[in-house]
């Protein structure tokens, strides 16, 4: 059987690059930003993705990142103002207003990204730091923790989908891992040597047994969980190398599927398909490169999303200001 992916959309709007795109978790709403410091809500309507609503006058400065609670109920944005936004949504409506400003970074704010739980908010910053926040029971954010662990600007922080550990990547090579030890959260583990250069982003698979990670060393590296005295230790299990000729700035695994997808600075969307070896198994996983999507946009794609309801679908983004649809069908 063999795979191929059709653009089915672009979606134009934004003025400027577009940093990131991200879906809620019910795969109706599609959510970017970018460098004209504004925030669209995209939705289909009929046979056409149309934009319902456009949030600005909130950030000074590019927005760098969105990501939609699990409840769906808020969105949370990241600056280069060094600020986030807690937007919350009107009832019955894809229309969000800002509900309140989390301020303590003291430089741009580079990802945002929600707990599975909905109970705490992880952003990462330029200022080399990862703070944790946490949404109280009279529906206050406060800060829970300041986690100083890396020495360089912190691109991309991720959370496990079934429990929290927290995860972030760094201008310094490295990738961390967070747990809460019931007083505050700590680092559980270092992967000193993960890349060769920055680290860019990361991504679990469905079941929070693999990692992959991204970095400006043009490889992909596939981390497998394996269990040990007192937590779970990560190890590198598969590299993949040769697919992209500039930095790999993003990368996304389907939760419902084996794609894994990664967007590069070559203008180029690459799409992987993993072997269904059972997460247990040790056998080392192996993916096998399905599509090339050689010019998927004519600038740098800065980030690329699957829908998680809806197998193959993805959106990506680019500094050409568009955002694109893709549907990867099976032959």
């Amino acid at each position: 059987m063999s795979s191929s992916v059709e653009p089915i959309a672009t979606l134009e709007g934004h003025n400027d690059r577009v940093w990131c795109v991200t879906w809620d978790a019910k795969g109706k709403l599609l959510a970017s930003c970018g460098g004209d410091k504004t925030i669209r809500i995209w939705a289909e309507e009929g046979d056409h993705w149309v934009c319902k609503s456009i949030l600005t006058s909130a950030h000074t400065r590019t927005v760098r990142s969105v990501a939609f609670s699990p409840c769906g109920r808020y969105l949370a944005s990241g600056s280069f103002d060094s600020t986030i936004i807690i937007w919350e949504k009107k009832e019955g409506e894809e229309e969000y207003e800002p509900l309140t400003t989390l301020e303590g970074h003291e430089n741009e704010v580079k990802y945002v990204a929600w707990s599975p739980s909905g109970q705490y908010l992880a952003s990462c910053s330029r200022d080399k730091s990862v703070w944790v926040w946490e949404l109280d029971e009279d529906e206050d954010f406060q800060c829970s923790s300041i986690l100083a662990a890396h020495s360089q600007d912190v691109k991309h922080v991720v959370w496990c989908p079934n429990e929290d550990i927290l995860v972030s990547a760094s201008y310094d090579n490295t990738i961390k891992f967070y747990s809460f030890d019931g007083d505050d959260w700590t680092v559980d583990q270092s992967l000193d040597t993960a890349h060769e250069s920055t680290v860019w982003a990361l991504a679990f698979n469905g079941t929070g047994s693999y990692l992959a990670s991204c970095s400006a060393d043009l490889t992909v590296k596939i981390w497998k969980k394996k269990a040990s005295k007192g937590s779970a230790k990560w190890s590198n299990a598969s590299t993949l190398s040769g697919y992209h000729t500039r930095p790999i700035y993003f990368i996304d695994w389907c939760p419902n599927t084996n794609y894994l997808a990664t967007a590069g600075g070559d203008n180029s969307i690459r799409l992987f398909k993993g072997n269904d070896e059972d997460d247990k198994s040790d056998k080392i996983p192996n993916f096998q490169l399905i599509e090339r999507l050689d010019e998927a946009h004519s600038q740098d794609v800065n980030c690329v999303k699957f829908n998680p309801k809806r197998p193959g679908l993805f959106a990506s983004c680019s500094d050409d200001s568009t955002i694109k649809l893709w549907k990867v069908s099976e032959n």
